[in-house]
């Protein structure tokens, strides 16, 4: 049977013999072709394409890794694509390249990506400052704030790991591509955010972990969309800082106070899963009843008393001693235990009025039992699948305080209207002590 070499035949001294010539594949320098692995070393790798002579890849062209074993990059009788970088060098070969023919088609398929917003895949080779090293035929650079949604603290984790990207900046000149894979991750997790908005209402009860914190409250992870916690909504007793109550990873069980569905906010409550210790005062004490209590402040008009964590009564300056009191702290000191009477509970402003110089020898002391811990309506939870992983914390959430979803509640006393023109505050007492949370670093450092 004929060949296609049968017909490609030319005369040399008389004789025709087969063109030899033009049974060579066709090809120029930048040309991308197809071969066959036939030898594999260690320094370079010998490639069949149909030439005259084998290819050669040198090591350093056969991967975008910084140091590469070659049996780990391919194999003998393999198939794959290379780059012609010479057609003969000083010593005759035919130079190949397998990284640039991966090259040249990775960036057709990440300029379409890009256009499209069609998310790439590729496996994390390097981690470096502030982020990880992409093999995508071209080095992508993710930064470690757009890994995951919330903050990862350790990125060695990822090492190894193939990744779903989206592209979010491309410089083909500077061979600069940037990836996000949070992006792909939100994109995900829309549909469930938007399951869970529906499911939550005003009332309910839901599980989360904390994510963030910051001066004005906390940030609760409900499996994909998070809820604030005002910092007036953590405790029943006041609170100088989130960090005193919270910390990042904690399980918290929390109560919604409302969902705004448009603009997909939700205002938790913590303070209201627990006992309100106003109430059992109410339900334990009446008019009359002398109670324990610490003096937490003292003011020109008289001094307030902790009688059970999270509930103060004001001692007006004319209940601290029988005789003329020109200054309350000839009387009592910050911080001091007393014995007081309750002179006056308004549950409606929840305001308590307390007396020292009522309190006589003999008087039985009032024990107010707060009853054990959970002791209280329990609110239906809904069954909203919540995710028992710990994320870690999310700075971008807490880069703009939402608007106020909850005010601060007011004093549990005040002093009496007859001292309203007083000044709040006596010479020397010394504001409450601010603690700030540090900023966050998002970690966003570009490769190099």
């Amino acid at each position: 049977m004929a060949t296609d070499t049968d017909t490609w035949m030319i005369e040399v001294d008389g004789e025709l013999i087969p063109d030899y010539d033009r049974t060579l594949t066709n090809f120029n320098e930048g040309d991308v072709v197809t071969g066959t692995v036939v030898r594999v070393d260690k320094d370079e790798i010998l490639v069949d394409i149909g030439y005259k002579s084998e290819g050669v890849i040198p090591i350093s062209e056969l991967s975008i890794r910084r140091s590469v074993n070659p049996d780990d990059e391919v194999e003998i009788g393999q198939e794959i694509d290379a780059l012609v970088l010479q057609k003969e060098d000083a010593e005759g070969r035919l130079i190949l390249s397998k990284k640039r023919a991966r090259f040249e088609k990775a960036w057709q398929r990440i300029e379409a990506a890009a256009e499209s917003g069609e998310p790439v895949e590729g496996k994390v080779i390097e981690v470096v400052k502030g982020g990880l090293i992409i093999d995508l035929g071209v080095r992508g650079f993710l930064p470690a704030s757009l890994v995951d949604i919330r903050r990862v603290q350790d990125l060695e984790e990822y090492r190894d790991q193939t990744l779903l990207c989206k592209v979010i900046e491309l410089n083909r000149s500077r061979n600069n591509v940037v990836l996000s894979r949070r992006a792909v991750l939100e994109e995900e997790r829309k549909e469930a955010r938007q399951q869970i908005l529906d499911r939550l209402s005003p009332g309910v009860e839901v599980e989360g972990q904390i994510s963030n914190i910051v001066d004005f409250g906390a940030f609760v992870d409900l499996d994909g969309i998070d809820g604030l916690i005002h910092i007036s909504e953590l405790s029943w007793s006041h609170v100088n800082h989130p960090s005193e109550v919270l910390e990042i990873g904690q399980k918290v069980r929390v109560k919604v106070l409302d969902v705004d569905r448009d603009r997909q906010r939700i205002s938790l409550g913590l303070k209201q899963t627990q006992t309100d210790p106003w109430q059992r005062v109410i339900d334990e004490t009446q008019q009359g009843d002398v109670v324990s209590g610490r003096i937490t402040k003292v003011v020109t008009f008289g001094a307030f008393a902790e009688i059970v964590s999270g509930v103060e009564g004001l001692i007006h300056i004319s209940e601290l001693a029988e005789h003329h009191v020109e200054n309350p702290r000839e009387v009592v000191q910050q911080g001091e235990e007393v014995k007081v009477k309750i002179i006056e509970i308004d549950p409606d402003r929840r305001r308590l009025s307390l007396s020292l110089r009522r309190v006589e020898a003999g008087d039985p002391v009032k024990t107010i039992d707060l009853g054990p811990p959970g002791e209280r309506q329990e609110a239906e939870v809904p069954e909203l699948g919540l995710s028992e992983e710990v994320f870690a914390d999310r700075p971008q959430a807490a880069e703009d305080e939402p608007e106020a979803v909850a005010e601060e509640p007011e004093a549990a006393a005040e002093a009496p209207a007859a001292a309203d023109e007083l000044e709040t505050e006596a010479a020397g007492d010394e504001p409450a002590s601010e603690v700030s949370a540090p900023d966050p670093d998002d970690g966003t450092v570009d490769e190099g």
